[in-house]
């Protein structure tokens, strides 16, 4: 009788191990609306969001966040610490750096943001020489070539670099500084939570970068780029995409016909 119980026991944890949940770390850094205070117990954000909704439609993988910031983040991927970033764009400083890369069919745009005044116009863009930029610290524009070095943007763009987008957007109202640059989806949020300010803002019809956004995966994730973008596709299927993304004014992107479940193994 022992023997029999000892053979199911050990029939139930091979059972178990099989069919154990692998989790996979994702980056959480602060970029408002996609992650907004990472490190807080109030962390929200679209990517908790899409993170609930892959680990509603499957049991073999757990996403979670881990918190790290837009400097770090290169590093934790590099030593293991995170397995995926999302909402990506290779040109951000991964050059070089081996991973999967899987086109999410996400686009966002970077728009040029001024006060509102009298005579103001869309011309008020065109030429950005001479003007105080308020940029967030840590990102890359596609005006400045991409490159976020903090001195860089101070020197070359009279840049003041701060680690908000409502502070860089007061900054505007108070005449600390010119023009803001502000994702149209995170620009979309902050005039539904502040309506009373909508006609005070000046929004350039030109954009500095259309976001294509981009997942990547560590080479040794526990999760390969292929079931990855099989979830992703479910997500777009189910029309979970569109229900997290689209109110904030991100392009879902439909899947094309007789697409397959396809990564970019690229370094």
């Amino acid at each position: 009788m022992w023997i029999g119980v000892w053979l199911c026991l050990c029939a139930s944890l091979v059972s178990a191990t099989a069919h154990a949940t692998e989790t996979v770390q994702v980056a959480g850094a602060q970029f408002p609306p996609y992650v907004v205070k990472p490190d807080s117990a109030d962390a929200s954000g679209l990517l908790l969001e899409f993170l609930a909704a892959l680990n509603a439609i499957q049991s073999d993988y757990r996403f979670v966040m881990r918190p790290t910031a837009i400097p770090r983040r290169f590093r934790d991927f590099q030593e293991g610490r995170i397995d995926l970033a999302v909402f990506e764009n290779p040109d951000w400083g991964w050059q070089g750096i081996p991973s999967v890369r899987i086109d999410m069919g996400l686009e966002d745009t970077e728009v040029f943001v001024a006060a509102s005044r009298p005579g103001r116009d869309q011309r008020y863009f065109d030429d950005l020489s001479g003007k105080r930029l308020a940029l967030f610290s840590g990102y890359h524009y596609g005006f400045a070539g991409f490159n976020a070095d903090p001195q860089f943007l101070k020197l070359e763009f009279n840049a003041k670099l701060s680690y908000s987008h409502d502070s860089n957007l007061r900054m505007l109202l108070r005449e600390r500084a010119d023009i803001a640059l502000v994702t149209r989806s995170y620009f979309g949020a902050y005039l539904e939570a502040h309506p009373q300010e909508a006609g005070r803002f000046l929004v350039s019809d030109q954009v500095d970068q259309r976001y294509r956004h981009f997942a990547l995966l560590r080479p040794q994730a526990p999760i390969s780029g292929r079931a990855f973008h099989t979830l992703l596709e479910q997500l777009r299927a189910n029309g979970q995409l569109e229900r997290i993304f689209a109110p904030y004014g991100v392009t879902v992107r439909p899947a094309a016909a007789g697409s397959s479940a396809t990564a970019d193994d690229s370094d």
